[in-house]
């Protein structure tokens, strides 16, 4: 009976605490770092290296990364792979499996999860977007055909390994994806936050620092350069993604493919040519950044001499305040009830005007699809001599600019 009792005992005390006995401290501490594994397997392997072909993996890391998330979150290589790259392909449409913007933020934060396994169903969705991924042995025949049963077998790790507690741990590992990747990243990332770029979609930098997410708080940057396996692109972003990818880079377990394009400024050529143009297009989503910030800039300018004249706080003030907050964005993507009043800014203030035409002139350097190369250098070359003719100093300065960029 004593030992039987002792043995009692040593099952309760292990169903209690666990076979590491540790401090609640040590616990959390551990719970984090396991959901911080998993985010970087998910921004690495899954996103950047799957989905995006921006870098390759080691096969070891990568075997790493499959088990790992087959225990930590049951998800399937080719499934996520396949709804995330019809994502990018139907953006903001409707047939877009998880965008805010056509399914409500509302919906995106509270059933994100829902919304994946719905179209995870969708063997056109997969059948169309999800080559390229694990077909082996394992993947067959564990990943895929026992999905599940890997967070079970989780759920007795932790178990084991904290007791009682243990189930917690497990709960919060289970949660982790669906609201991190789910539920912020799809729907906040195409919601709420600022944009570095005008990306042809809703995307948003949730956070200059990608930290908690992997980098994947820079959402508007990947949007921008999706192919690229480097999420920050800004001085002041950080992007912890990309300093696991560095790491591994140098112990010889990953090759990055791609990275986001740097514009290169060099000797200013006489006339804009075909060279001007390839750098122009390769980099446009920076050269508009700049051109965004010109326009603020005009706008400040413009508010000042308001303020010097006395009518700060007048209905020209409120209207041009609104075209400083709006003005850089592109056209679509300007509240339809806000566009009155936008309108009324840029009658009042001719150089804003100037400045909005000449952005869209621009802009069509590279939406045309149905022009010649040559007849787009020309376009090129009327629309510098027509900046540098301006008396604008923001245009002249602009026109220099590309006439000096380099692919």
């Amino acid at each position: 009976m004593d030992s039987l009792s002792t043995l009692w005992d040593s099952v309760i005390a292990g169903l209690s605490d666990g076979w590491l006995h540790a401090a609640w401290w040590q616990v959390l501490l551990f719970a984090l770092g396991m959901t911080h594994v998993t985010i970087a397997a998910v921004t690495i392997f899954l996103h950047r290296s799957q989905a995006h072909r921006s870098l390759d993996l080691h096969p070891a890391v990568m075997h790493f990364f499959r088990a790992w998330l087959w225990l930590t979150t049951g998800m399937v290589t080719k499934e996520w792979v396949a709804i995330h790259r019809k994502h990018h392909a139907k953006c903001e449409t409707e047939e877009d499996p998880h965008s805010p913007q056509t399914h409500g933020i509302g919906t995106v934060l509270r059933e994100g999860s829902e919304l994946y396994r719905a179209e995870s169903k969708n063997r056109e969705t997969l059948a169309k977007y999800g080559h390229g991924t694990p077909d082996d042995w394992l993947e067959r025949n564990l990943y895929t055909r026992f999905s599940w049963q890997g967070v079970g077998l989780m759920l007795l790790i932790d178990v084991f390994l904290f007791g009682a507690l243990g189930l917690t741990v497990w709960a919060v590992q289970m949660a982790w994806i669906p609201i991190t990747a789910a539920g912020i990243i799809n729907g906040l990332g195409h919601w709420w936050g600022y944009r570095s770029f005008e990306a042809p979609d809703a995307s948003t930098n949730i956070s200059p620092w990608g930290i908690v997410i992997g980098g994947e708080e820079l959402h508007n940057n990947h949007h921008t350069y999706p192919t690229s396996a480097k999420l920050s692109v800004k001085p002041y972003e950080f992007d912890i993604g990309w300093a696991y990818i560095r790491g591994l880079e140098m112990l010889g377990l990953a090759t990055v493919r791609k990275t986001p394009p740097k514009l290169a400024l060099g000797s200013v050529r006489p006339v804009a040519d075909d060279k001007t143009l390839e750098a122009i297009i390769a980099h446009r989503y920076e050269l508009m950044a700049r051109y965004g910030r010109e326009l603020k800039a005009a706008c400040a300018d413009e508010l000042a001499r308001l303020k010097a004249t006395g009518q700060k706080g007048s209905p020209k003030w409120a209207q041009l305040r609104l075209a400083q907050r709006w003005l850089h964005r592109d056209d679509d993507r300007i509240p339809q009830a806000l566009r009155p009043q936008i309108a009324s800014a840029r009658a009042d203030h001719p150089v804003l005007d100037k400045l909005v035409t000449m952005r869209e002139e621009l802009r069509l350097l590279w939406t045309r699809t149905n022009v010649s190369a040559e007849q787009l250098v020309s376009d090129l070359q009327a629309w510098c001599k027509k900046a540098e003719e301006s008396g604008i100093a923001a245009l002249q300065d602009f026109a220099l600019r590309l006439r000096a960029a380099h692919a």
